[in-house]
């Protein structure tokens, strides 16, 4: 896949002159974008508390409490809830991540206010019921007895705890059985107490509405509420990884096996972000999955996919590899993955791939934008990591004056063939020895 010479307008990207920003009086930020083009309007927002704010013998607890936020408020039931969204053909969702809750709210633009009355009660006044927490643990709990027969999940969680051990980025944010059966209604109750507020918010609307009337909205709507004082604490430190850990999960009856080999990789505000995601790009990303797509899928026949991904937030994400193999190819695999590794620390990049993966990312970047979603989760970015209004417009530049030594001195930095964190799930196997073969 080849995209030379592709040009796009800086001008016509989201920036500072076009992107209105607000504080609050409640100290919630608050950033809107004025998009005619669609009648709808789209709001996404942000708390700062997650599963990293769960004690591991609680894990699950911030899935389920966001989980529960549109089960019912004072004001309206589940089925109300339901109704009134659906009634304007709305979406309306909330869900926890690691270091956030998150909401998302797709409306017309006429219809907003009438949607932020119902996402504002389902934030600040859930009535957090047992009918519904017995519900979604039923929920939950099929869900992590189905995951234990999914390679691909398995292998990812055993990955976690290698790479993080000790930390919370090792913990499931869905939780586990033993962990998720034992949660109370008491124990949802004062997370979302103890843990939601105003403190570290965040609310982006996009859309058919003029900015500053936009702003006005969102602050009628977020600007007085206060919830909880909680601050999110810093994370741990993440120890290096200095040798090659590994995990062989077994799982019967399974044709295909599940590979996660990966490093330490660095947060969103990293001054070598750029430089790592453009790596990432021709390592295992770009046309039909970069050069371990193209070697060892396509050339060698190791794998039925296989690619790579930098995974960089608020706290340093793993920078890995991913692929599906025969049981039989899974040592052949691992060692076609290093060998690209070893590749982009050893030799420089070429010219051309140079210039067409530039032109990928270039090039791709107003698809990213396209729709009112589009631009919603990339002010979410610029504003959740402190990246600057004019961040769309730099990043291409910042792509176009990336250099091949660049791309090797990033790939020596986090990236070492030689020590690794690798699981794997499949069929269970005979006794090789895979760690032998793959520090080969």
């Amino acid at each position: 896949m080849t995209m030379k010479g592709s040009q796009i307008n800086l001008a016509s990207l989201p920036g500072p002159e076009s992107i209105a920003r607000r504080i609050f009086p409640n100290g919630v930020v608050g950033l809107a974008y004025e998009n005619l083009d669609s009648p709808s309007a789209v709001v996404h927002g942000w708390m700062r508390v997650g599963s990293i704010d769960v004690p591991a013998e609680k894990a699950g607890l911030a899935s389920l409490t966001a989980s529960m936020l549109c089960r019912g408020t004072a004001r309206r039931t589940f089925a109300q809830i339901n109704e009134e969204v659906e009634s304007v053909g709305a979406a309306l969702r909330v869900g926890s991540s690691g270091h956030t809750t998150r909401f998302v709210l797709k409306c017309l633009a006429e219809d907003l206010s009438f949607l932020l009355d119902i996402l504002t009660d389902c934030l600040y006044h859930p009535t957090l019921s047992s009918e519904h927490i017995e519900k979604l643990r039923g929920q939950i709990l099929t869900a992590i007895e189905q995951r234990e027969e999914n390679t691909q999940v398995q292998a990812s969680l055993a990955f976690h705890e290698l790479m993080y051990p000790d930390h919370p980025y090792s913990v499931s944010q869905l939780g586990y059985r033993e962990t998720v059966t034992r949660l109370t209604r008491e124990d949802v109750e004062a997370f979302y107490h103890d843990h939601y507020g105003a403190r570290g918010m965040g609310v982006v609307i996009v859309g058919a509405i003029p900015r500053e009337k936009g702003l006005d909205t969102l602050e009628a709507a977020f600007g007085e509420w206060q919830g909880a004082t909680y601050v999110q604490p810093s994370l741990p430190a993440v120890g290096t990884v200095d040798m090659i850990r590994e995990k062989r999960v077994a799982i019967p009856g399974k044709a295909q096996s599940n590979i996660l080999l990966g490093w330490i990789g660095l947060k969103r505000t990293d001054p070598d972000f750029v430089k790592a995601y453009f790596a990432n790009c021709i390592l295992g990303e770009f046309g039909m999955m970069g050069r371990v797509g193209e070697h060892v899928r396509d050339e060698q026949g190791l794998a039925y996919y296989v690619s790579t991904s930098l995974d960089a937030g608020l706290g340093a994400g793993p920078w890995a590899a991913a692929a599906g193999v025969d049981p039989e190819n899974v040592e052949p695999a691992i060692k076609g993955i290093l060998a690209q590794v070893r590749r982009l620390q050893n030799e420089s990049v070429g010219k051309e791939e140079l210039a067409d993966n530039k032109s990928y990312i270039i090039g791709s970047l107003p698809l990213h934008l396209e729709g009112n979603e589009g631009i919603a989760a990339q002010m979410t970015e610029i504003e959740l990591y402190q990246l600057g209004l004019d961040y769309v417009q730099r990043f291409p530049i910042s792509i176009s004056a990336l250099t091949a030594e660049d791309v090797m001195s990033v790939a020596q930095e986090y990236l070492n063939p030689d020590a690794y964190v690798l699981a794997f799930a499949g069929p269970p196997t005979g006794s090789s020895d895979a760690e032998a073969a793959c520090a080969a």
